[in-house]
């Protein structure tokens, strides 16, 4: 049996990503051709050792598997679409960022031309790609996630997450909502804390610990979501919402922008509206699972 390191593969879109991920295949010994519309950013990479094909079909072509990295969907199906592309039989990898209505549709579009399809979300920034790091997210049918795992495994530490290849984008939206969430609050609470001649080094350490804190509750939190049932262990939401008041207030007269924590006010207000307000902080999950307000 042939040396995984020998598996050829493709990399279509030479941006700082692509560019990453042609490296690390290299860097994994896997013979790499890669594709973009300017060829000369392909330079650096087949004065590395790989091939530069002269058009998507040849890309295509040179390898079994093919992952693309390009600007969105839009630039998937018009690089895809090309009279002369031949997908019968290959595997496409998609790295592209987009949504879960888009990926559904792109492995249907490849599946109807005879592709294998895994779509995927890079969890990680251009110079991590090829480290234990680099947290990259596939779905799609398992058989071709697991077919193809030992190549995959060259850009980082891989994550398959089902059947559905919406699911990796759904993940990675899901992420940067915890992601902006946890720096915004950061951000207000260091701006509240300047007032008082705090800087933002000296109030880091104590927010680190706070966002830990509150990541320790989310496998109980989690369960409480998924049984639909909310008894108030810690506190009711009642509690939380006056809590919410001084925060807007502190920020008012702090002359400080009160709009997240009124965000939040606003949300547990409609909760305890309905009823909720002996329930513990989750059961706001029924305020985030309905259309927005206005």
């Amino acid at each position: 049996m042939s040396n995984r390191s020998e598996t050829p593969v493709t990399v279509i879109g030479l941006g700082l990503m692509g560019q990453a991920l042609a490296a690390a295949f290299l860097k994994a010994g896997h013979p790499t051709t890669v594709w973009n519309r300017t060829a000369a950013k392909a330079d650096q990479l087949v004065s590395e050792g790989a091939s530069l094909a002269p058009s998507i079909a040849a890309a295509l072509k040179a390898s079994p598997l093919t992952v693309l990295c390009v600007t969105d969907y839009e630039a998937v199906r018009e690089l895809l679409g090309a009279s002369d592309v031949d997908l019968d039989g290959t595997t496409l990898v998609n790295l592209t960022s987009g949504d879960s209505a888009q990926a559904r549709e792109a492995a249907s579009r490849a599946e109807r031309r005879g592709a294998r399809y895994l779509d995927g979300a890079l969890m990680a920034i251009p110079p991590v790609i090829g480290t234990a790091d680099a947290v990259i997210l596939h779905s799609g049918p398992r058989a071709d996630f697991e077919a193809h795992e030992p190549v995959l495994e060259a850009l980082g530490t891989l994550t398959y997450l089902g059947d559905d290849p919406g699911l990796a984008s759904l993940y990675d939206v899901a992420g940067l909502a915890m992601m902006w969430s946890v720096l915004n609050a950061w951000l207000q609470g260091t701006a509240l804390l300047r007032t008082a001649g705090v800087d933002a080094v000296t109030y880091a350490p104590f927010a680190r610990l706070m966002a830990a804190g509150v990541a320790d509750w989310l496998p109980g939190y989690a369960e409480q979501v998924d049984k639909g049932s909310f008894p108030a262990d810690v506190a009711a939401l009642e509690t939380d919402a006056r809590s919410m008041a001084h925060l807007i207030e502190e920020s008012e007269a702090a002359g400080i922008n009160a709009e997240l924590p009124k965000l939040f006010k606003a949300m547990a207000d409609r909760a305890i509206a309905a009823g909720h307000g002996g329930e513990q902080y989750p059961v706001l999950i029924e305020e985030f699972s309905k259309p927005s307000v206005g």
